[in-house]
């Protein structure tokens, strides 16, 4: 699949990449290693996890779906298949990447968490340390040297666990959506759910649907928008609006239509923010949520809507407006971040908070051939659209350096020498 020179040093695996390493299995990874493999560039693929996509394999809810329709959704030079629902269930989506990795000759090296990475100004490349996942007594360390580095560990690499006064004290099981899987074990339990956005509202209507008694915590505003219009996609409707009409316009006709449909949700206790929903997406990265249920049961009384958090009890959580409740279990809807200021020793791309400096669609591309795949905050459609630009730019580079024919021996050739 690459190719290589391999070396062991004092028990370290030296590998030289001749072409692009990108750190990350997932969509985004797998999309931009599809669109390599389709311009004829070798590359190697690192994954911390046994498996492509863990994040959906492993720390996903059973009944979630594709939030948007099959056609936003699918990576770069593989159509879903036209027998699978406009949105596709979680298990559908996974055998959709599963394929997708086979078709393109994808074989990630699994079980390879990536401790640095690191420019060496000195010889012109990338060092990339990773250390072996498998469970073993054994430290195994790989140090991959490459000329391009492709991040694409996603928005979603870790779980977000908030600091709540009291909530080591309380005695009832307390759970990251990350590890929530269903609602069936909660049956007849007084649940906390802990956010309100898609996941918060999703977990809540699980756990109501399988006769548990949720009370989900809205701190903050939020735009609830029905997933469908009169029959079509909203974001269907919003992208081919856009086409004619302002944002800001296209954000009134949005409210206009959810307010028609759901009615005022400020009377449930989920207060609008003043910015539109496409005009708070575009700038602060704040997904809508798209109702397929919960407001519903909201309204029913099912799922309780509750103020935020004071403090938690041994058996009970304490609100800001001062009422109590008596609760059994949480689920920290919280949401998730980047983890690449952990590994990613680099400052000009990345900025602290694990994300592109510059907003899309210029967040991409780097100095130093360092490129960022799905950091877009726009979901699929973003790191398909990464992904592209990616492969175009390196085969650009690849032909370029092919070309040459300078007799001299590049720099990183010389510094081979020092690498073992």
């Amino acid at each position: 699949m690459f190719g290589f020179l391999e070396q062991n040093v004092s028990g370290r695996r030296c590998v030289w990449v001749n072409g692009p390493v990108v750190v990350g299995a997932g969509p985004s990874g797998l999309a931009v290693s599809a669109c390599l493999r389709e311009q004829g560039i070798p590359f190697v693929v690192v994954e911390r996890a046994d498996c492509i996509a863990s994040l959906w394999q492993k720390r996903t809810y059973d009944r979630l779906k594709l939030h948007l329709p099959k056609k936003f959704c699918h990576l770069p030079k593989l159509p879903f298949p036209e027998e699978y629902p406009e949105y596709p269930n979680r298990k559908q989506f996974i055998t959709y990447l599963e394929n997708y990795a086979e078709k393109f000759g994808i074989k990630p090296q699994f079980n390879e968490s990536v401790e640095s990475a690191k420019y060496d100004e000195k010889c012109g490349v990338w060092r990339v340390k990773t250390v072996s996942t498998l469970p073993s007594s054994i430290r195994s360390e790989t140090e991959y040297i490459c000329q391009m580095l492709v991040v694409a560990t996603g928005e979603n690499a870790e779980g977000i666990v908030p600091e709540i006064e009291g909530l080591q004290d309380f005695s009832g099981e307390v759970i990251h959506v990350k590890d929530y899987k269903s609602g069936e074990k909660y049956n007849g339990k007084k649940v906390l759910v802990v956010g309100c956005g898609n996941s918060g509202m999703e977990v809540s209507l699980d756990l109501s649907n399988h006769n548990a008694k949720p009370s989900m915590v809205v701190r903050s505003s939020v735009h609830v928008l029905p997933r469908e219009i009169f029959g079509k996609s909203t974001f269907d409707l919003a992208m081919t609006l856009m086409k004619w009409l302002p944002l800001w316009l296209v954000d009134k006709l949005l409210l206009i239509l959810a307010f028609l449909i759901l009615g005022n949700t400020q009377r449930y206790g989920i207060k609008r923010p003043s910015l539109g929903p496409l005009q708070l997406k575009n700038h602060h990265g704040k997904t809508p949520v798209l109702d397929i249920g919960a407001l519903e049961k909201i309204r029913s009384g099912d799922i309780k809507v509750v103020a935020g958090i004071k403090r938690f009890h041994r058996g009970s959580v304490e609100l800001v407006n001062g009422e109590i409740l008596d609760i059994d279990s949480v689920v920290l809807a919280t949401g998730y971040r980047s983890n690449v200021p952990y590994w990613l020793q680099e400052n000009e791309l990345f900025g602290k908070d694990g994300f592109p400096k510059r907003h899309f669609p210029n967040g991409w591309k780097g100095k130093r051939g360092l490129y960022a795949a799905g950091f877009t905050r726009r979901g699929l459609a973003g790191a398909s659209a990464d992904a592209i630009k990616i492969s175009q730019n390196i085969a650009n580079v690849w032909k370029e350096e092919l070309n040459q024919k300078k007799k001299k021996v590049p720099t990183h050739r010389r510094c081979i020498s020092t690498l073992f």
